[in-house]
């Protein structure tokens, strides 16, 4: 489907608003094969920007009351789709990590040695990774990872702009992730 004008989006959010599907569903098939790829840029899993781009849409159809009110909605879908990204991300990283330090800490059967061996190497090349990071993306990182702090604290505690935290989150992400893949290919 081709781009939407501005006065056709806008009629379609107030459509939207009224409940009718119909504008929804054209709404979704203006936006769709963009967002995908947007978020796949960020997560690099098909399945989880697939994923990521119907929770979005859910949460629009959701919050359908309020589109009216929505200036710059091409801006707005993007940046929900980007935060509702990182977040995924951030779950899926710190769920495996927590999940192997639990298992250890609660004193389940020992792991067999090559799986332990495999589980320092991993947080050793992860910490390697995280160390060649620029400095910003570090930073950002550490606090958002290590320090559980959330973007509005980091921004605030650096003087930098949330969007600006955003970013170096959302590169430092995608650069562990493709180092880490280049490590376990």
């Amino acid at each position: 489907m081709s781009p939407l004008l501005p006065e056709d989006e806008k009629l379609l959010l107030e459509q939207i608003s009224e409940d009718n599907e119909g504008a929804f569903a054209q709404l979704f098939y203006a936006y769709r094969d963009k967002l995908y790829s947007f978020i796949f840029r960020i997560t690099g899993s098909k399945e989880l920007s697939s994923d990521i781009v119907q929770d979005v849409f859910l949460k629009i159809w959701e919050q359908r009351g309020r589109l009216f009110s929505i200036e710059n909605f091409n801006a707005y879908l993007f940046r929900m789709a980007q935060n509702h990204a990182i977040n995924q991300l951030k779950r899926s990283s710190k769920t495996t990590l927590v999940m192997m330090q639990k298992q250890r800490q609660e004193g389940f059967e020992s792991p067999p040695p090559d799986e332990e061996f495999r589980y320092k190497i991993m947080q050793q090349r992860l910490q390697q990774i995280v160390n060649d990071l620029p400095l910003q993306q570090k930073t950002v990182y550490q606090f958002s990872r290590e320090q559980n702090l959330k973007q509005e604290e980091i921004a605030r505690q650096m003087n930098i702009a949330l969007s600006t935290v955003q970013n170096h989150l959302t590169q430092a992400l995608k650069t562990i992730r493709d180092r880490l893949k280049e490590h376990l290919t």
